[in-house]
């Protein structure tokens, strides 16, 4: 009896501590308790170690942290009907537990559910061209609705991201024609343009080396010419100058001697090969001027008066040597630098002296 007894008592005490054991709740720091006891809602529970009245007591424990959940892929039909493949990622948090647990059965699965509808619908408003380059759209409304719809369930939808837009192989066929197309009518528009502007920048570079070509052509003939002008007037009062130089040393001579010199002149021209002598002066002239050299009388002569030098305006100015090559090596400095035409006009004008200085020099020197 005594046995039986002592039994009993350990099968009470154990049945005491597994009861009393089993009303022992730990509450995570992530966690939130709900506490319903005999089918009625008593609280929330926090944190910690609690314990509540077993066998009649129910605790549920929600998660609070941010929650990944993956919306599986599905074919949807884009606007311009084009089958395409899309999946997402939601991410959600629990904000109210009493509404997650009790105004839905199963917020993750009805989240999920939820997500894969909007985003069969927001896909179906769009052409293919504008899911690839707009994701941030999509991802932007499709949030805005999710969070929307599962605030009533105590759930915050945090972010919405589209993993992948996979086209159906037909599709994916279409667009590579169609990018390989573009490639090349972009490629064809750059070359003809590049043929474009090269041959823009080569008819401006012929225009521009014809331009320079006569212009150089130009200047060359105005500088040959004006060189030529140059010369003939240097070379005209050489000319005048010898012929003044030659006046002022025949002033002493008398007819004799220039009978003398006629003759001399006979004499070498009939000693020539020609059959033909022209003579340039009166014959009978000079014969009697012969005989007079011989000793025949006349009446004394008129001596001519002295001949009158050419006026200075016809004559000029008439440069020496040095001023001559002074003129010409400023000349060609001038070319090498591209002077204007109107300022070669103006060279020889600095450094000139009066043809009158010049015959006191030749005066001075017969002296």
């Amino acid at each position: 009896m005594a046995v039986l007894e002592t039994l009993v008592t350990i099968f009470l005490i154990t049945a005491i501590v597994i009861i009393f054991a089993r009303g022992v709740v730990i509450i995570q720091p992530y966690e939130q308790g709900l506490q319903i006891r005999l089918g009625r809602y008593i609280g929330r529970m926090n944190p910690g170690f609690r314990w509540v009245m077993p066998l009649i007591t129910n605790v549920v424990k929600l998660d609070l942290r941010t929650q990944v959940m993956d919306v599986p892929s599905q074919e949807v039909i884009t606007k311009d009907n084009s089958p395409t493949n899309v999946d997402a990622i939601v991410y959600i948090r629990v904000i109210d537990p009493e509404k997650a647990f009790f105004e839905v059965s199963n917020y993750r699965m009805a989240t999920v559910a939820l997500a894969q509808t909007s985003l069969r619908g927001i896909i179906g408003d769009m052409e293919l061209d504008e899911i690839l380059y707009n994701r941030d759209i999509i991802n932007t409304r499709l949030r805005d609705i999710l969070d929307r719809e599962t605030d009533a369930w105590g759930v915050k939808v945090e972010r919405v991201e589209i993993k992948e837009v996979d086209p159906v192989g037909a599709v994916k066929q279409a667009m590579t024609e169609q990018t390989a197309a573009e490639r090349a009518r972009r490629a064809a528009i750059l070359r003809a343009d590049g043929d474009k502007r090269s041959a823009i920048l080569k008819a401006e570079g012929t225009k521009r080396s014809m331009i320079l070509e006569a212009e150089g052509d130009r200047q060359s003939k105005v500088l040959r010419a004006e060189g030529e002008r140059i010369s003939r007037i240097l070379q005209a009062q050489g000319d005048a100058q010898a012929l003044r130089i030659l006046s002022v040393g025949s002033r002493p001579l008398d007819k004799k001697a220039i009978t003398v010199l006629s003759l001399d002149t006979l004499k070498e021209m009939s000693s020539g090969q020609a059959t033909k002598i022209i003579f340039p002066f009166e014959i009978s002239g000079l014969i009697k001027q012969a005989a007079k050299f011989i000793g025949a009388e006349e009446e004394a002569p008129v001596e001519r008066p002295e001949g009158v030098l050419p006026p200075e305006e016809i004559l000029g100015t008439v440069p020496t040597y040095d001023e001559v090559r002074a003129i010409l090596k400023e000349m060609d400095t001038k070319i090498a630098t591209e002077i204007s035409v109107d300022e070669l006009k103006d060279i020889g004008k600095a450094k000139r002296r009066p043809a009158d200085e010049f015959i006191e020099e030749i005066g001075k020197d017969e002296g």
